[in-house]
């Protein structure tokens, strides 16, 4: 495949057009499967546009569903009675299920066939999509969030599949290139999407709105691809991996989630959570390396490329996703953005990575992609040291132009890295390192959530300390103040309680500024990370990079 096909990195893709029924599954890797049949010949006409349509909405659908929460998580965690950062686990617990899904791609594909499998996919996400604006609890909307990005995981991998059949192998590149578009747009109208329906209607909406675009997508996939489905044939399965695998993953996220809430180990239960934590994930490790069809290829991180590519890709993720997170929070709850303010100002952050993505992707296998990596990290630490300037006088203006130079550190990120790490593999290993990869990706975006919302928390608390403490030694400027507020007609009590809102403003915005100022020494660090791996061989590596970018 050629290499005219850049991605946004987001969940696993198919290997190649020869593996259109493998998908991203790790399992795929190991079942000794025989060679794939004889490819179904390209569409044309208006079944290959209408093909892609609706391969595409499909695609926009699920991608979006991973950036529209983020604004209108201070309206769910109000609506449902909830602190905001618990209003984070709408983010963090898709993730995670869809992390958890990802592996059993491919083992799903052979087992029910691409398009029956996408179909069910698309089907199952509507119904949960409607699930999740229906959730009359807080409870509730977290295990559909649970279930929908469960069914989601097999949905960005199988259309790129089933996109690069309907292709001619010469036009690829191009259906790539359309492909990554669509996942690189939707990152950036699921902010504004999120915020006017929030202000507007109500935040259930960013939920309903997939139904009908998914129904149309269904029928239109179904009655498009039915008769090219793949082969079917039964598999074993790792059932004791995957068991392994879904425990200490969820004791690991709620052990995050509800660390702060309960005092951490002060809890019984964030102790007996983190014991948990302990011994699946040791039992998972033992059991992997030991297993003939392991549901992960934990043998995979034998090699150097692979570890230090999907460490750095991974952590990189973290924080990206993290502050992604973070920053539509601060605005909301402390500057007084509304939700569609906060979109607006995330929106940017696309415009450039869609403008250059094709060009990385044309160029990452002549140029070394430790260069484009570090041009990567260095641009993400120039722009959160940037953020760590704000302070609460900020201009909407101001908020923008880091956003938007954030976009050239997303073009040059995911599609060098993803080179990287496959860089040298065999065709044949391409499938269980693409899923293993993006798996520890993704669970490293909801790690990266809690740990940014949660140590926001902490650092507001230290701050509002340091500055209440301030102002009682200088007694005599938080009376002139108050005196001040006095003679605008405040009673004192509300004098009082407009000089503590202020300073909950200043901690705020001094917890956030610690958050990004972390995160940028965090990315200067990243770049020795990527220099420790070996330069990338043109091969079977650098030609699945950017068929496997989400």
């Amino acid at each position: 495949m050629n290499q005219d096909g850049p991605g946004d990195g987001l969940p696993a893709i198919a290997g190649s057009r020869s593996e259109a029924g493998a998908g991203a599954g790790p399992g795929a890797a190991s079942t000794g499967a025989a060679g794939p049949p004889a490819p179904h010949p390209p569409l044309t006409g208006a079944r290959l546009v209408w093909g892609t349509v609706c391969l595409a909405a499909a695609v926009f659908m699920n991608v979006l569903d991973t950036s529209i929460a983020n604004v209108a998580l201070p309206a769910i965690a109000g609506d449902l009675g909830v602190s905001p950062s618990q209003g984070t686990w709408v983010i963090t617990s898709f993730a995670v299920a869809n992390a958890i899904s990802v592996p059993l791609t491919g083992w799903l594909t052979q087992r029910f066939g691409a398009v029956r499998l996408f179909t069910g996919a698309v089907l199952l996400f509507v119904l949960t999509s409607w699930l999740c604006g229906l959730a009359p609890t807080f409870e509730l909307l977290i295990l559909f969030r649970v279930l929908q990005g469960a069914v989601a995981g097999p949905m960005i991998p199988l259309s790129q599949t089933l996109l690069l059949q309907s292709y001619p192998p010469a036009k690829s590149g191009l259906a790539l290139a359309m492909w990554a578009m669509v996942t690189l747009v939707a990152p950036v109208t699921g902010p504004v999407v999120g915020g006017w329906i929030t202000d507007n209607i109500r935040w259930s909406w960013i939920f309903y709105i997939n139904v009908p675009v998914g129904i149309v997508a269904a029928i239109g996939i179904w009655t498009i691809y039915a008769r090219r489905d793949t082969p079917t044939r039964r598999l074993p399965i790792d059932v004791i991996g995957l068991a392994l695998l879904v425990l200490w993953i969820s004791a690991m996220q709620i052990m995050l989630d509800k660390g702060k809430e309960l005092d951490w180990f002060a809890s019984p239960f964030i102790v007996a959570l983190a014991v948990a934590l302990v011994v699946t994930f040791t039992l998972f490790l033992a059991w992997e390396l030991t297993e003939k069809h392991p549901v992960v290829d934990l043998s995979l991180f034998a090699r150097r490329n692979f570890w230090t590519g999907t460490l750095a890709i991974s952590v990189g993720y973290g924080l990206f996703f993290g502050n992604v997170v973070l920053l539509p929070l601060w605005l909301q709850q402390y500057m007084g953005y509304t939700a569609t303010h906060a979109g607006l100002v995330m929106a940017p952050v696309g415009l450039f990575a869609i403008l250059l993505a094709p060009v990385v992707g044309r160029t990452v296998h002549s140029v070394d992609p430790r260069i484009y990596a570090t041009f990567s990290f260095a641009v993400f630490a120039i722009v959160l040291w940037m953020r760590s300037r704000f302070n609460t006088l900020v201009d909407f203006e101001t908020l923008l132009i880091p956003t938007l130079i954030q976009g050239l550190a997303m073009a040059f990120f995911f599609i060098p890295l993803l080179t990287l790490t496959l860089s040298g593999l065999t065709p044949d290993r391409i499938p269980a390192a693409t899923g293993l990869s993006n798996f520890v990706r993704i669970s490293a975006g909801a790690v990266g959530t809690s740990i940014a919302t949660t140590m926001w928390d902490n650092r507001i608390a230290v701050h509002h300390a340091q500055l209440v403490e301030a102002a009682s030694r200088t007694g005599g400027a938080a009376e002139q103040a108050i005196e001040q507020m006095l003679a605008r007609g405040m009673t004192r009590e509300q004098a009082l309680a407009n000089l503590n809102r202020m300073i909950d403003q200043q901690s705020a915005m001094l917890g956030a500024n610690d958050i990004f100022w972390l995160s940028a020494v965090l990315f200067v660090l990243l770049i020795g990370l990527v220099w420790l791996a070996r330069p990338a061989r043109r091969g079977a590596g650098n030609s699945a990079a950017a068929s496997a970018s989400h």
